[in-house]
């Protein structure tokens, strides 16, 4: 077997597991969205350390407006600390911050953390982090077709020239590659609308931890299984 030595260009990481950890410690759920900030800001710095040029996190679905309004509430708030506290910090690391997502239904406050953020570290050339707020994969992938679709109805494009490149060139990661590794944390085996078309032939991780409890030995298991990975992309070696 040729094992894979390199270390994954881009990884994206679904976040699962701050409420059960919150319930098994006997906190609110508020608190698990906390230790699952502190989580990702270690997450950031390990990943840049490793090598990984981008990070993409599943920080907030679409369908997670449907919570309680007290926890979603506190996320968004937390949003913003978080942005406010870790800017500097991401700014001086080479952290470039991008954010996905629809967006709209984000409060002003929100909306101006995001555009803060993005600003600072723009210049950012280490590691570019990509946030997923109010992101879901088929919505995403809708938009896209009905983007092509206007295109070929006002006569930019035709049928034929509809091809895979186009379809991603046309998604909200364009100009970013897919990603290598997914990791999908607190033992659940799903993608959950996240990233279905760019992980097609990404190697899937899921790890037993929840998400406040994954640290950098649970990064580097990560890494170390995705070393061992053949990656065929449908061939034969």
């Amino acid at each position: 077997m040729n094992l894979n030595q390199d270390t994954p260009r881009h990884i994206a990481i679904i976040m699962d597991g701050n409420g059960r950890w919150a319930k098994m410690r006997g906190k609110q759920r508020s608190e698990g969205h906390a230790a699952g900030m502190e989580a990702l800001r270690a997450t950031i710095r390990n990943a840049a350390e490793a090598g990984v040029k981008y990070l993409t996190v599943y920080a907030f679905s679409t369908e997670n407006w449907g919570r309680p309004q007290e926890e979603v509430d506190a996320l968004m708030e937390l949003i913003c600390k978080g942005v406010e506290m870790e800017s500097d910090n991401l700014r001086e690391g080479g952290i470039r911050v991008c954010v996905m997502g629809r967006k709209q239904l984000f409060s002003p406050k929100v909306l101006k953390a995001i555009e803060s953020i993005e600003e600072k570290t723009r210049e950012g050339e280490q590691m570019t982090l990509i946030l997923a707020l109010d992101y879901s994969s088929r919505s995403e992938i809708t938009e896209a077709v009905r983007q092509i679709a206007r295109k070929v109805q006002s006569g930019e494009l035709t049928l034929e020239q509809i091809d895979q490149q186009l379809i991603s060139d046309s998604l909200l990661t364009a100009g970013v590659p897919d990603p290598d590794l997914v990791i999908r944390t607190s033992g659940e085996y799903r993608l959950s609308n996240f990233l279905l078309w760019q992980a097609s032939y990404a190697e899937l991780y899921f790890s037993e931890v929840l998400w406040p409890d994954f640290d950098k030995a649970e990064l580097q298991k990560a890494l170390e299984a995705y070393a061992l990975r053949e990656r065929r992309y449908g061939l034969v070696k």
